[in-house]
Parts: C-alpha cells; structure tokens; sequence
C-alpha cells in the first residue's frame, strides 16, 4: 500500500502540532498540584501569599514526634503573643497523613492554628528545614530570614536543659517586625526527620 505523505503532512500537521502543545502543557499540570500545600479540606493553600504585610512563621510538625508535641503549648502562647504581627501555619510534612488525622492530633493538643498538608514538601524545601519541629519566618517582604530550632530547650534528641537559654524563633520574628536581620539566620533543629526530602 502507498502511503501519500504529501497528503498526510498537509492534513495532519496542524493537528500534531496542536496536539503536541496540549500535551506539553497538560504535563505541567500534575506537577504543579502536587506540589501545592492544601488545607485540611484539600483546597490548594499558599500562606505565603496571604496575610499582607505581616511576618509568615511555618511550624513544621508531625503527629507521631515527641518533640513535636512536647512544643505544642510554647507556639501557640508564640503565636497568641505575636499575633499582631504574624501569622502562625502549622505545616504537617506527612505524605501518609490525612486531614482526619491531623484533625485529631489538632484537637487533643488544643491547637487553635491554621494548619496545612505539605505532602509533596513545597513548603518544605521553601523553608530549608530537615526536621520536626522546626519552623520558618518570612518577613513582610516574603523573604526567608530565619530557619531552624524553636529555640534550645533539646541538646539532643531525648535530651533535654531544664529550660531554654536561647529563644531564635523568638528573636526571628522580633528583629524581622523590626526590619532587621535575626541574629541568626539558620540554626539546626533536633527533632525527627522529614522523611523522603529529595
């Protein structure tokens, strides 16, 4: 059988080509959703873009991270204290977590926090944390301008000074209310890992 390829480029050439676009465009598409953190009722949230003019603080938690937990009263008096010039985010790296199941863990640590799903770690690798808890302050301009410990309550995991003697997140959110550079910009957590950071 004779093909006649004159024929068959002039007829289907627009429509390859057109369909070469939509397809190079709908791969985008998987990606970019996958990749935005949500509420607990699945709808794509950034906290970055919300709360104009106010410091962002993200507080990176797990459900099932002692240390995490044992932290739960000291942010949310940070958040009540700072209220005025920040937005606290409670952000659940777990990618095998669901909104059920943060939602209890909210309500038996008392929670009041708005809190998000960051199953594919945006907010993660935004953030340049590793572990839980750790947290992350954007200024007004949305720039990051400090991540790490919450302060230096823990030496090490499982050990612990009878209280803080240093306060970074604290001080983060004070100098950047200021506009001013933290004292620190980056000071390593101890904690439980984020699994599958890439």
């Amino acid at each position: 059988m004779r093909t006649d390829w004159h024929t068959l480029g002039t007829v289907s050439l627009p429509q390859l080509a057109l369909t070469a676009v939509l397809i190079f465009c709908l791969s985008f598409l998987p990606v970019a959703a996958g990749q935005q953190s949500s509420d607990l009722a699945g709808a794509p949230v950034d906290p970055l873009k919300l709360s104009p003019g106010r410091i962002v603080v993200l507080v990176f938690v797990r459900t099932d991270c002692p240390l995490s937990n044992r932290y739960a009263p000291l942010i949310q008096e940070l958040s009540v204290k700072y209220a005025r010039e920040s937005a606290f985010w409670l952000v659940f790296p777990e990618k095998s977590k669901s909104s059920e199941e943060i939602r209890a863990y909210l309500q038996e640590y008392n929670y009041k926090l708005s809190a998000l799903r960051d199953p594919e770690h945006d907010l993660v690798k935004k953030s340049g944390v590793k572990v839980t808890p750790e947290v992350a302050v954007f200024n007004a301009k949305r720039e990051l301008v400090y991540h790490g410990r919450i302060d230096n309550l823990y030496e090490d995991f499982g050990r612990s000074r009878p209280a803080a003697t240093t306060h970074e997140l604290a001080d983060a959110i004070e100098a950047a209310s200021k506009g001013v550079t933290p004292p620190a910009a980056s000071v390593d957590g101890v904690g439980c890992f984020i699994s599958d950071l890439r």
